[in-house]
């Protein structure tokens, strides 16, 4: 098998980190443990959402004392003195984890003036480990990735998410999701937005497009799919900025204008 380009420092930590903590998903998961709900309509939290974090926190600092973190459990740990951003889901689709469903992920992004400059999101179930880093392609298990060359959006595959306020329909998500599905475009929910980027950037998907995101959700998966040659911007096809948590659309890139003009109305 390839072995891909030799990483950075920074992104080795960063697989170093995430395989430490899908050791700790994998060993708890489907096991008894507290779940806990958060704000909003069945927005889990577990006691591993906390470990893995905590974990993947600690061996960065490890490395990298005065680096800053956004987390979606421990929120932002600031360090004036860094310019690097560390961005950490420890479980995404702690949904799924909480039902015993086999389908979540650890999304870990590096971000630095603006842009990302590592990702990686590894299933610790699969023991699939995506790996991007700025300049030097997106891998799969050592194996380069490429996006999809699907030309037509319509009976295509695409994925998506719903909000937890989606009863309010906020910027028409139920109206866009109907209009997609009577294009006769395949599209699956399945519970993990950095999944569903990483199955972008590995062709598996055409294009994924949700709203309601948070930086956590979306920062390796961003830079995963543009070094394989995707595309990712807001629903009026401008740049997309990690921070900003505007709805996002992420494609093979070939298809990006198409699904856009679906989702520009009324937003």
């Amino acid at each position: 098998m390839h072995a891909g380009p030799k990483f950075s420092e920074l992104t080795t930590v960063a697989i170093d980190a995430v395989r430490q903590a899908g050791a700790i998903l994998r060993k708890g998961f489907g096991t008894n443990y507290k779940i806990e709900l958060k704000p909003g309509i069945q927005n889990y939290v577990t006691e591993y959402d906390y470990a893995s974090e905590k974990l993947i926190i600690e061996i960065i600092q490890n490395h990298y004392p005065s680096h800053s973190f956004l987390g979606e459990e421990c929120g932002s740990i600031p360090n004036d003195n860094s310019e690097i951003l560390w961005i950490i889901d420890p479980l995404d689709g702690t949904t799924n984890f909480a039902h015993h469903i086999p389908l979540f992920c650890i999304s870990l992004g590096a971000y630095n003036h603006k842009e990302m400059v590592s990702g990686v999101i590894y299933q610790p179930i699969t023991d699939e480990l995506f790996v991007a880093e700025k300049g030097q392609g997106s891998y799969l298990n050592g194996k380069r990735l490429q996006v999809s060359n699907t030309v037509s959006f319509k009976g295509g595959m695409g994925a998506t998410g719903f909000p937890r306020n989606i009863i309010e329909n906020p910027l028409h998500c139920i109206d866009h999701f109907i209009n997609i599905l009577k294009t006769g475009t395949i599209i699956r929910n399945i519970g993990s937005s950095a999944i569903n980027l990483a199955y972008v950037a590995a062709g598996r998907f055409d294009a994924y497009w949700a709203i309601s995101l948070h930086s956590w959700d979306i920062a390796a998966g961003k830079l995963l799919i543009e070094e394989a040659g995707g595309k990712m911007t807001t629903y009026l096809g401008k740049e997309y900025d990690v921070l900003s948590n505007a709805p996002i659309v992420a494609t093979n890139s070939l298809i990006h204008e198409e699904l856009l003009s679906f989702l520009k109305l009324n937003v």
